[in-house]
């Protein structure tokens, strides 16, 4: 029975634990001590309770007074909103009759009004991409923003602003047929801005320093190309800068940019020289050796051919400083022989003059055999490049290919513009050689024949 009640005391003291103010632990020493707890613990959980119904109770009433003014809240703003579809609804009723209005006032100018908008877009595209506006900048901007205006229903175009597009179309015309010349910033290559001179031919071509410039149309600048085209173009852009009045042959551009683009891309004789390669390289190379060569070698023949004629001219006084004058002292040295021996002696001085008198002119041909040969094995290594190019990339794109190209042709040009002037020039040198060797041979053969009519005698 003890340990009953010991349980039920127990049980009642931890379900009031919450509720109590005394956290520490209270021992009982009596059964009447714990009766006594027991108790008290019901007096305290019975005052809990009945705060806590009195809480829930304020908190209801509290409630329900905010749910009540949610209430009228929401009634106050549907009639709100009752009253603004209503307002709205007036509105719309009376923007529709002012429309009305205003379209039978407007007639027939909102028929312009639309012209004149889509007027000034497309001049604004045109204005942007004129070089006119390199000396008269801003003038897209205004049409842009007068464009956009006009597609606004509530704002119209006034006299001033028709009147200051009609004055940009008779501009832009207007200026179209003249050479100006205005001062403007331009940026170099390096991307040093200067200030200097342009000249505007029209709407085709700038010009200034070196000679022609170009307009970057996204942002509204003058540049410096970065290669100028041929030099009879850049000579015609010095004229026009250095004249004041009268009429000057000039390279103008119709297309307005296009044709000067692709002039800049034409490689340059240096550039094509380049393309070619190593062997481009070995046969100009060649060339110039071969045109040194053949020039000195023909500048000494002509020389020894004059003294030889001058020798022929008086036989009877040798001189060792040409080859007959040699042969002429060999045949007067042995005059005392028979002419079998003087054939036999002057027939090896005409040979020991030969090699001195064809010397380099093998060579001479030797290169115009191997020029061509040159140019057909830079061919071969252009195509070969070609092929890796191909195997590498595909044949989508042709600029990978253009390089292997470029020096399988360029290198066959070369190998021929070396080869025929060479051909020539040894065409020149050796009927120059032939020409005295035939004039040797002619005076040994007359102081031969003379020698043996002397022995006949």
């Amino acid at each position: 029975m003890k340990k009953l009640l010991i349980s039920i005391a127990l049980s009642t003291m931890l379900l009031g634990a919450h509720s109590q103010a005394l956290s520490e632990e209270v021992e009982a020493k009596s059964l009447a001590e714990l009766l006594q707890l027991v108790k008290e613990g019901k007096v305290v959980n019975a005052r809990l309770n009945e705060r806590r119904e009195q809480e829930f109770l304020a908190d209801k009433s509290r409630q329900q007074g905010e749910v009540r003014k949610a209430q009228r809240e929401q009634a106050n703003e549907e009639a709100r909103s009752e009253r603004l579809e209503a307002q709205f609804e007036k509105n719309e009723q009376d923007i529709a009759a002012k429309q009305e209005i205003l379209a039978k006032r407007l007639g027939s100018l909102r028929e312009l009004f639309g012209v004149l908008q889509q007027v000034a877009g497309d001049t604004q595209g045109v204005f942007e991409g004129s070089i006119i506006s390199a000396e008269f900048p801003g003038r897209g901007q205004w049409l842009g923003e007068f464009a956009q205006s006009m597609g606004k229903s509530s704002k119209l175009a006034t006299i001033e602003e028709i009147e200051r597009l009609w004055f940009e179309l008779q501009r832009e015309m207007t200026e179209s047929a003249k050479v100006s010349r205005f001062s403007a910033e331009m940026i170099k290559l390096d991307g040093e801005k200067v200030t200097q001179e342009v000249i505007r031919i029209g709407s085709y071509n700038l010009i200034s320093g070196d000679g022609y410039v170009t307009y970057d149309i996204e942002n509204q600048l003058i540049k410096e190309l970065p290669k100028q085209p041929e030099s009879r173009f850049v000579d015609s852009t010095q004229a026009l800068l250095a004249a004041s009045s009268g009429f000057v042959p000039f390279g103008l551009d119709p297309t307005r940019g296009q044709l000067l683009a692709l002039q800049i891309q034409v490689p340059s004789l240096e550039e094509r020289i380049h393309q070619g390669g190593i062997p481009g390289y070995v046969i100009i190379s060649l060339g110039i050796i071969a045109l040194i060569i053949a020039v000195a070698k023909f500048v000494s023949l002509t020389l020894l051919g004059m003294r030889v004629n001058t020798q022929a001219k008086n036989a009877g006084t040798p001189s060792s400083s040409n080859p007959l004058g040699r042969i002429v002292s060999v045949y007067q040295e042995n005059s005392d022989v028979d002419s079998e021996t003087l054939q036999l002696k002057i027939d090896e001085a005409i040979l020991k003059e030969q090699p001195a008198i064809n010397r380099f002119v093998g060579f001479i041909k030797i290169i115009s055999m191997v020029a061509p040969l040159l140019g057909l094995l830079g061919t071969v290594i252009g195509m070969i490049v070609t092929f890796q190019a191909i195997t590498l990339f595909g044949t989508g794109d042709p600029k990978t290919m253009a390089g292997g190209i470029s020096q399988a042709l360029i290198t066959t040009v070369l190998g021929l513009t070396v080869a025929i002037p060479t051909v020539l020039l040894h065409y020149f040198v050796h009927s120059r050689a032939q020409s005295i060797m035939q004039v040797l041979n002619e005076q040994s053969g007359g102081l031969i024949a003379e020698h043996a009519e002397k022995a006949s005698k």
